[in-house]
């Protein structure tokens, strides 16, 4: 299924419930530059056979400026040019390196993903921020720029680790909490275990995560408003992810969690605990042990700092979030609470 969505800039298409296979009646082989990583490419390679494939290390560990720096050089040497098109195959390490690789190889060459993890089908593939680390920092350094296409296909999900499905799931919550109640209540009956097992009920909730992400996304291309929704509970999040080395959606629990607690405290939002055991039902930590004052100290270098104060996304209802300028004061009790004092 074909679902073109404009943005601002660009169009893209999404081939839902599609194949690698039909990779090159999207793309001209010949110009085409798949950048994927070496756990990937060890289950893949016979379908890769005859692609050129440029090769990075897997891990969120490589996703910074030495990496973008290796494949730009393998990109000249092996003559690609501003007709070339990059395609990323991978979880959101890869997609995020490749649409920055892109965005900036030439000054900007066409490119497209093909997601391998719930995570990337469903968020990080999505909406056209691509970028790398900074030391500990996530994302400190990139670009919004939006992909020509995204092609779905179901079966890489055989390959993803269990732990993987988990991570993605965090995503699918944080969706359901800013913006649709009624996939709550759908996430509420089902368990992750329906879903692996039934591959037309994952597609449907994985297509309408995305297309609800790219509606958002559609509406407010460089996040100077309703974007910053989508947010919600990467602020904590991203301030000990790298820091413990946390899987991406565990951080995001957590950080989700401490969202609702200063949501119940300052907007009197009333599903703190439906969230906890929401994600405790997937898999996901909602509490951790972390160094609280670290934590603050890394939040005063987010992106979505502004002076003193920090853009914090809350929950008034779950399906219906806000965003509001919050001072580390007001945060401080809240990233204390969850932190599992060290």
């Amino acid at each position: 299924m074909k679902k073109i969505v404009k943005y601002s800039t660009a169009s893209t298409v999404f081939h839902f419930d599609g194949s690698i296979n039909e990779l090159d009646k999207i793309v001209e082989k010949s110009s085409t530059f798949i950048i994927t990583d070496d756990h990937l490419y060890h289950h893949y390679q016979k379908k890769l056979k005859g692609w050129n494939v440029l090769l990075i290390k897997a891990g969120e560990q490589y996703k910074n400026q030495n990496t973008v720096n290796e494949i730009i050089g393998q990109l000249i040497e092996k003559g690609a040019d501003r007709k070339s098109i990059i395609v990323g195959f991978g979880g959101g390490v890869v997609t995020d390196i490749a649409g920055y690789v892109a965005s900036i190889y030439m000054r900007g060459v066409d490119f497209g993903f093909i997601p391998t993890s719930i995570l990337a089908m469903v968020d990080a593939s999505i909406g056209g921020k691509n970028g790398v680390d900074v030391g500990i920092y996530k994302n400190m350094v990139g670009i919004i720029r939006q992909p020509k296409f995204l092609l779905y296909d179901y079966n890489v999900l055989k390959t993803l680790p269990g732990e993987q499905w988990v991570n993605g799931f965090a995503e699918i919550i944080k969706h359901a909490c800013i913006k649709d109640a009624a996939m709550f209540k759908m996430l509420e009956k089902q368990s992750l275990k329906d879903f692996q097992k039934d591959k037309v009920l994952l597609g449907k909730l994985i297509q309408r995560n995305a297309l609800l992400k790219a509606k958002v996304v559609q509406e407010d291309e460089f996040e100077q408003g309703n974007r910053k929704l989508l947010n919600f509970g990467h602020t904590l999040g991203h301030a000990i992810e790298n820091t413990y080395e946390l899987p991406h959606g565990h951080a995001v629990a957590i950080g989700m969690v401490g969202a609702a607690y200063l949501s119940k405290g300052l907007l009197g939002f009333s599903d703190s605990e439906k969230l906890v055991a929401m994600l405790e039902k997937y898999g996901l930590p909602p509490f951790y042990t972390f160094d609280p004052k670290d934590a603050l100290q890394k939040m005063l270098s987010d992106k979505k700092r502004v002076k003193n104060t920090i853009n914090y996304v809350l929950l008034k209802t779950i399906g219906t979030a806000v965003y509001q300028p919050l001072t580390i004061k007001e945060i401080q009790p809240v990233v204390e609470a969850v932190s599992r004092n060290l």
